[in-house]
């Protein structure tokens, strides 16, 4: 097999899929670039598929937000206006390193397709939901499938481009979140006024629906799944499942400033543990885990991991509380806040493009993890002592925070996946994937939490509210009905100092970044150099 791989190195992952080490037939789909076809559309096919897929999973993390006001209006559940987006937030994060295993054993098509048939269907039940406990429901069965949307795309990416080519095309997924990011609110808000809310879920379906069709066509060049025989492994799906979405819901309740001491959140949380421990003792014993434990025992992919869960705990957070400190403080109305968010957004593509690049040219990943880390907490701190008040100061700011974690993004995926054999590429991306929702859920849970006790040490009343309304949206309200008395600057100098103290707080989580990438170890990028990779462009 590696005899034959050099003259068609550009393609040379679908030529030796992951889930055949053995070899593939030579009759197959795979040696069609072989018989003198171009090897250049069945990659871009692939590409263009794939990156449909992740616009579709990006594009319902950010269209929701915007419009939550007038869900909870129309279907009468303020009290529950949280879990739409925590239901999604929870399911998706439960679901993805279960996808990475899934598309490793049954290949990547049939799973990614699966995915995006259960997003769509589960679309369709948000659209035509009634009250707020079914669109709950539904929300939660479309994070399911948007769970492995992203994780099992990127994936399917790394069979088809070479590790030293693979940081150029996670450059480009970061621009799809990026037009997601900017787009998803506009096109919210302008659906929401002009027609309903329940077309921001309506316009799932051409989406998904051409998605699946491209990805269908597009990936029929890569194998429907391994050679060999797979169990798979039920009772520790089952065990991850519950156990981390118990914790999820028990930290969404912290961040909303719930009293947690309750015996019913004290039983979640017990349970919680109890199903984790069994989940780790069940992979220890399972002869094909869902999740390989002993793949976290490899530096490179713990790191990478521990890396990017650092990277989305302090990112998330930020694009919470930084808008909620542009109101509060500063007196910014909500679109305006919004907009003021935009550097951060498109930094991070920015940043991610420029890691791209360098690692195709240079082969090389750790000097861009060690730049991003070093520079992120400084960014962080620097947003603790630039008042709201100063635009284009703290613009300028978020843009150094952006372009540092963008440098961090695609440099930890592919060295997370060049450190595994290609077999696991699928369980190695999904944990980042994992990784880096679960920094975010536990980012916003954690930052909030500790918001929320800074603001009470202060002597401001922020106290758990009845019906589970959050109490920093409750203390937003407070802040605009006082108007501009003299009440509302001293809520205003209180909270300032309190989101002054948060940031440094953050800032000094972030410097453990810097230790975890000095450790990191360097290894040649498997892959052809640029000049040879035509076919991938």
């Amino acid at each position: 097999m590696t005899s034959q791989t050099p003259p068609q190195s550009d393609l040379r992952p679908i030529l030796a899929p992951p889930a055949s080490p053995a070899g593939a037939p030579a009759g197959g789909p795979q040696s069609r670039p072989a018989s003198g076809q171009s090897a250049e559309p069945p990659v871009l096919h692939v590409i263009f598929g794939l990156m449909l897929a992740i616009l579709l999973g990006a594009l319902e993390q950010s269209i929701v937000a915007v419009v939550l006001p007038e869900i909870a209006l129309r279907l009468n559940g303020f009290e529950d206006m949280a879990w739409v987006v925590s239901a999604y937030l929870i399911a998706s994060t439960v679901a993805t390193p279960i996808y990475g295993k899934l598309s490793d054993v049954l290949g990547r098509r049939s799973v990614l397709s699966f995915s995006i048939v259960l997003f769509l269907l589960a679309s369709i039940g948000c659209a035509l939901a009634q009250t707020m406990p079914q669109l709950i429901l539904a929300r939660v069965l479309q994070g399911l499938g948007g769970g492995g949307l992203i994780s099992v795309s990127q994936a399917a990416i790394a069979d088809v481009v070479p590790l030293r080519e693979r940081g150029r095309y996670q450059g480009y997924v970061s621009g799809v979140w990026a037009v997601a990011s900017m787009a998803g609110p506009v096109i919210g808000g302008y659906l929401a006024h002009y027609l309903s809310w329940r077309w921001i879920f309506w316009i799932n379906l051409p989406l998904a629906l051409l998605a699946l069709v491209a990805v269908r066509r597009a990936l029929r060049h890569l194998p429907a799944g391994g050679r060999r025989q797979h169990r798979i492994d039920y009772g520790g799906a089952l065990l991850f499942g519950g156990g981390l979405t118990g914790m999820l819901v028990f930290l969404t309740w912290l961040g909303q400033g719930r009293d947690v001491m309750r015996p019913e959140a004290l039983g979640l949380l017990g349970a919680a543990v109890v199903a984790l421990v069994l989940f780790v003792w069940q992979e220890k014993r399972a002869s094909d885990p869902v999740i390989p434990l002993t793949m976290l025992r490899v530096p490179t992919v713990a790191i990478c991991c521990a890396m990017l869960f650092l990277c989305f705990f302090q990112l998330i957070a930020m694009s919470v509380l930084l808008p909620l400190r542009f109101q509060v403080v500063g007196g910014a109305q909500a679109d305006t806040a919004a907009l003021r968010l935009v550097p951060l957004t498109l930094a991070i593509p920015f940043g991610a493009f420029i890691s791209g690049r360098l690692m195709s040219h240079t082969g090389r990943y750790k000097p861009l993890q060690l730049t991003g880390s070093i520079v992120a907490p400084l960014a962080i701190a620097a947003l603790a002592f630039v008042s709201p008040l100063a635009v284009w100061p703290s613009a300028l700011v978020m843009i150094v925070l952006g372009v540092s974690i963008g440098l961090q993004l695609p440099s930890a995926l592919v060295a997370t996946q060049n450190s595994v054999p290609p077999a696991q590429v699928g369980v190695a991306t999904a944990l980042t994937a994992f990784a880096r929702m679960l920094g975010g859920a536990v980012g916003v849970a954690v930052l909030t939490t500790v918001l929320i006790a800074l603001l009470r040490m202060s002597g401001m009343a922020v106290d758990p509210l009845p019906g589970g309304e959050d109490v920093l949206m409750h203390m937003f309200r407070e802040v605009l009905s006082l108007g501009d008395s003299a009440e509302a600057e001293t809520v205003r100098r209180t909270a300032e100092g309190a989101f002054r103290s948060l940031f440094l707080g953050s800032a000094a989580v972030s410097l453990l970044s810097p230790f975890l990438a000095m450790r990191l170890r360097e290894a040649t990028l498997r892959g052809s150099k640029p000049a040879t990779a035509s076919g991938a462009e």
